[in-house]
């Protein structure tokens, strides 16, 4: 006797659903216990949530690529993830699809009064500072024991590191300038090399996560997002070592019979064509 198959499709109309709808019954009939998809109905929220994840990093690597052909993919990927959490969610009595929905559209119409209500802001730094002021309103911030207490704990490092600073800077806790913020990161590195030179393991450890905060904060001065410088240079290096491999191959080498000031010559050429 053969398995009923969930339906994804109304038959109550001849319209064409819309593709949002289609993608909300799509994950539906995955989830269905009579007939969907064995997998997607054992999942959880915290066994998704490591894919919701991976998928937002797709999309900005999609973007750093400039490829808009894989960005349209990988966001339908990272919407799916959003759809599959309401899923989970409505099967639970919690929420669903439209409550996310609707609850976005409100706190964009909050935040930005300076387009929804009469409030005025000349400046993407007024943007920031209303949008902080609105967050406020929302949350119950000023009940906070520290300005720190809400910045999530299961960010990545140099997320959460950025999203520190930013708040300390929120109360006067910040450099003057970015080009100060280069002088504590010569400062740093000198504590680094005598860290070096007094060979404790600890210690060196301890002087390289300062370092790294230390440049997260001059990325978050600039207005730059150091994750994304990060994801940045490592595409930059994978192009590059990949490079000097073909290079290398072309000459009838091996990267690992050459010694480092050849593998230097092939990288510089393979910088030199970049810029060429």
């Amino acid at each position: 006797m053969s398995q009923k198959k969930p339906q994804i499709l109304s038959s109550s109309t001849s319209l064409p659903e819309a593709p949002a709808n289609k993608l909300l019954d799509v994950m539906k009939a995955l989830r269905n216990p009579d007939g969907g998809c064995a997998w997607d109905i054992e999942q959880t929220f915290e066994t998704i949530a490591p894919y919701t994840i991976e998928e937002a990093y797709e999309v900005a690597d999609a973007i750093i690529e400039k490829d808009m052909d894989a960005l349209k993919d990988e966001l339908g990927d990272l919407l799916l993830q959003v759809v599959f959490h309401a899923q989970m969610a409505s099967e639970q009595g919690l929420f669903d699809f439209q409550d996310v929905a609707e609850h976005a559209a409100n706190k964009m119409i909050s935040r930005h009064p300076h387009v929804f209500d009469d409030a005025i802001a000349q400046s993407a730094g007024d943007v920031d500072e209303i949008w902080e002021i609105q967050k406020d309103k929302e949350t119950k911030r000023q009940q906070q024991d520290s300005v720190l207490d809400d910045v999530p704990t299961n960010l990545s490092p140099l997320k959460r590191s950025q999203k520190l600073q930013k708040r300390a800077a929120r109360v006067g806790f910040e450099w003057t300038k970015p080009i100060d913020v280069l002088d504590k990161f010569e400062e740093e590195t000198q504590e680094m090399r005598e860290a070096l030179q007094g060979g404790n393991k600890a210690e060196v450890l301890d002087e390289m996560g300062d370092l790294y905060f230390v440049l997260t904060n001059f990325s978050r001065m600039l207005g730059q997002d150091a994750e994304y410088a990060l994801i940045g240079a490592n595409k930059k290096f994978e192009r590059r070592f990949r490079g000097i491999e073909n290079a290398a191959k072309e000459l009838g080498r091996s990267l690992n019979d050459m010694t480092l000031d050849e593998m230097e010559t092939l990288w510089q050429e393979q910088k030199n064509l970049e810029k060429s």
